[in-house]
């Protein structure tokens, strides 16, 4: 533990190079950020937290930036961090003008982070632990192929083709239909183990499709998240420490461009409700050690989660980063809650939050 005079220089040293993005000086802290004490206390200060592994220094003669250590010890010391009232109210009136649709809330929850933060946003469809089937289309195309549309919770929309069999040439679009209505009657809300526990017995093109419908299932529950929301990628690629070093802008638009981001910036821990910070060295993917993380999981434990993410250099504006992600997580939980009409057992913290509900806006309007 610093002592209160040391934390109070580290956290001067910390904003001031987040804001300046500028080595810090010791007669920068004593102009402007009003530390009660002598220049050479300030200078015996800094030598020791660059002594204690908190800051370096980039030139002999230049002043103090942070290191990871120091970024940390930052970041512990932030406590609560909240957005503006304002702010919370601005953001739940903008989800509230949006179509009541999973991807449309998504989209806009990755612009708002990265327009608030000016780092890169990502956030993740809800997933659940297994997918629970909801409807079965079959579609007949030709004499001898169909279009199977399963359709699963959290919105998710699977097609397959479907050969059928020799021997099973010629089945009409009304037998395809009574089979579909069938099976959806027969599997409603099961998981695919579930599904494969019931074992229905079927044959000819009732166990295709049965065998193949579980196959799709099975092969969803395995994907860990599809291809993420992503927004603000420029910001982060702008940031003054990154336009010079094509190497690590290089490395984060080789991860969004194969389609790994996603392994880059997820733990290998479980992710939990609460917001998380990974800074720098502390990340356990190589490529991403040049940048910080900020992220936490949003959504119904249970039911399905996703995940919410800020990207951006180690000199980031954790505070309100922190804050945004924080609220943004509270407000696609409240929208998850609806979604599942179970909006009664959501923490009632999220209407003081201001994550507003159309009941609530009416009840305002009609006073």
């Amino acid at each position: 533990m610093l002592s209160p005079r040391r934390e109070a220089v580290l956290r001067a040293i910390v904003e001031r190079y987040i804001t300046k993005a500028r080595p810090v000086s010791s007669q920068s802290l004593i102009d402007d950020c009003k530390l009660d004490v002598s220049s050479a206390t300030i200078r015996n200060e800094m030598a020791y937290l660059e002594e204690a592994g908190f800051t370096t220094h980039p030139h002999p003669s230049s002043g103090s930036i942070p290191r990871d250590r120091g970024y940390r010890y930052y970041v512990q010391s932030i406590g609560e961090a909240k957005l503006p009232v304002a702010e919370q109210l601005l953001i739940s009136h903008l989800f509230h003008q949006v179509e009541k649709e999973i991807k449309e809330w998504l989209n806009l929850a990755a612009t708002i982070i990265s327009q608030m933060v000016q780092n890169a946003a990502v956030v993740t469809k809800p997933k659940p632990g297994a997918y629970r089937f909801k409807h079965l289309e079959l579609i007949s195309l030709t004499e001898r192929m169909a279009l199977i549309i399963l359709v699963l919770d959290v919105a998710t929309v699977k097609e397959q083709l479907i050969h059928f069999e020799p021997q099973q040439v010629g089945i009409s679009q009304p037998q395809l239909t009574a089979l579909a209505s069938r099976l959806s009657t027969i599997y409603s809300d099961l998981t695919s183990s579930q599904i494969t526990t019931k074992g229905i017995q079927s044959v000819g093109i009732e166990r295709q499709v049965n065998d193949l419908l579980i196959k799709l299932m099975e092969a969803e529950d395995k994907e860990k998240f599809e291809e993420p929301y992503l927004d603000g990628l420029h910001f982060t690629l702008n940031q003054p420490e990154f336009t010079h070093d094509h190497r690590i802008t290089s490395t984060l638009m080789e991860l969004v461009e194969q389609r790994r981001l996603l392994s880059g910036i997820i733990p290998l821990e479980p992710i939990s409700d609460k917001v998380r910070v990974i800074i720098g060295e502390e990340s356990k993917t190589e490529t991403m050690r040049d940048y910080s993380i900020v992220l936490t999981r949003y959504g119904l434990p249970g039911e399905a989660t996703g995940l919410i993410s800020v990207i951006g250099p180690t000199r980031m504006p954790y505070a309100r980063t922190i804050a945004t992600v924080n609220y943004l997580a509270l407000v696609l939980s409240w929208l998850m809650a609806r979604l599942y009409g179970k909006e009664n057992q959501t923490n009632d913290a999220r209407i003081q939050y201001g994550v507003n509900t159309e009941k609530n806006n009416d009840q305002r309007e009609s006073h």
